[in-house]
């Protein structure tokens, strides 16, 4: 072989020794149709100062769901917006839906209060009175056990927000009014500022949310402060659970067909194209695991349709090895010797599976432009195996190939498909 060519085998076995480090080493991402989970829809809803909608209302809710999400310690979810005024979020392994709604759904408005001195009982319509100081000027806000053994929510100030609670709690010292901390205009709790603050107030920037319930709930508030308050109210629109025993059956289903149809047709490429069925069967082979491989670097997430789009992909793969042989046959059936019939029958195949590739990624191209959710991971395999079986059948295949022809008794023309015999050079 020429030395571009061992170069080139050396490359390979380089990525297939990546791959397989790859595939062992950083597991690939399920989709919620394989590992079971929630899938929430949520639309944004305008309000009196939000009348309209727009893409960067939406974005803001976005990010805020991220923020909220990502603190949760969800493994691998799926944001993404649908249409005008939907969010699509999906959560695999979320065994808690009514959680997730509450961790999402809630706007988490925070705002700091001052009960109006002639009034009795406060409430969130009347006898409270805004200072100024809301959940904008939160720097963090972190759960925490007190000495009583309860849960509590502790904030912390930004310098601005640090000067405003220092200024109302120095107002309310003393005077037996109470300072109302309201989430999303809900009353929160009331506690009253001694009279050791009355006019300098509690500096520091510090400050705590007592009767926070539970663990989770004291957690929930906190991812929900620290994300910061959506823009615009959301609303539930669909809620649909998938259970993971449902995933693992269409895992494992979808493993069984995969590999069936794997190890038919390397059947059939050996016993119909001999040793270019070989030469297939290995490249097929390194296909897979640069595919794999890649899957995980890039942070695919694989789903039902991911799948059946990488199973496609291996039929694309394996039919540019068929024009390739088909190619090489007719060849050395004109008497070309053999290492010129092989070079004719790649050059040749060349153009015909350049061709075929490059429609089939339009096609992808145009299925994640459209598309949406699943259909956008179908065409994400799909646009990976179709670019990878490019490489594996037109390079891969050849160089092992000609590895293989360096072996005297497999320079038979007759393993390469020939009817009658070719001169050996």
């Amino acid at each position: 072989m020429k030395q571009r060519y061992w170069l080139i085998l050396l490359l390979v076995v380089v990525l297939t020794a990546g791959s397989i480090y790859t595939i062992l080493n950083r597991p690939i991402s399920k989709g919620l149709d394989l590992v079971g989970g929630t899938q929430l829809t949520l639309e944004a809803q305008p309000t009196a100062e939000v009348k309209e909608i727009t893409p960067e209302v939406l974005q803001g809710v976005k990010t805020v769901l991220e923020q909220r999400i990502n603190a949760l310690g969800t493994k691998e979810p799926l944001i993404q917006v649908r249409g005008k005024n939907q969010i699509v979020v999906q959560l695999p392994e979320e065994k808690d839906p009514e959680r997730a709604i509450r961790l999402l759904g809630d706007t988490a408005q925070l705002e700091f209060k001052e009960e109006v001195p002639s009034s009795g009982i406060g409430n969130a319509d009347n006898g409270w009175k805004s200072t100024g100081l809301t959940g904008k000027e939160l720097k963090d806000a972190r759960q925490q056990i007190n000495q009583s053994g309860e849960w509590e929510v502790a904030l912390e100030f930004s310098d601005k927000g640090g000067q405003l609670f220092a200024q109302l709690t120095g107002a309310l010292g003393g005077t037996g009014r109470r300072l109302g901390v309201f989430l999303d205009d809900k009353l929160v709790t009331t506690p009253t500022v001694g009279p050791e603050f009355a006019g300098v107030g509690i500096t520091g920037g510090k400050a705590v949310i007592t009767g926070a319930g539970t663990v989770e709930e004291a957690t929930d508030l906190a991812i929900k402060l620290r994300a910061g308050a959506l823009p615009v109210p959301i609303k539930v629109v669909e809620n649909r659970t998938v259970g993971a025993s449902l995933g693992q059956d269409s895992v494992d289903s979808s493993l069984r067909a995969g590999i069936a149809g794997v190890i038919a047709v390397g059947i059939f490429m050996l016993l119909y194209y001999r040793l270019q069925g070989l030469v297939a069967d290995l490249a097929l082979i390194v296909y897979a695991l640069l595919n794999l491989a890649l899957f995980a670097w890039v942070g695919v997430t694989l789903t039902l349709p991911g799948i059946a789009g990488f199973i496609l992909s291996i039929g694309l793969a394996v039919d540019a090895n068929v024009l390739i042989a088909e190619r090489t046959k007719e060849e050395l059936n004109a008497g070309k010797k053999l290492y010129s019939a092989v070079d004719a029958g790649f050059d040749r195949a060349f153009a015909s599976i350049l061709d075929g590739h490059v429609t089939n990624l339009i096609a992808c191209a145009v299925l994640f432009w459209l598309g949406t959710g699943l259909v956008r991971g179908f065409a994400v395999t799909l646009a990976i195996g179709v670019a990878m079986s490019l490489f594996t059948a037109v390079t891969c295949s050849r160089v092992f190939l000609l590895l293989l022809l360096k072996v005297p008794p497999l320079r038979n023309p007759w393993l390469l498909g020939a009817k009658a015999p070719a001169k050996s050079a």
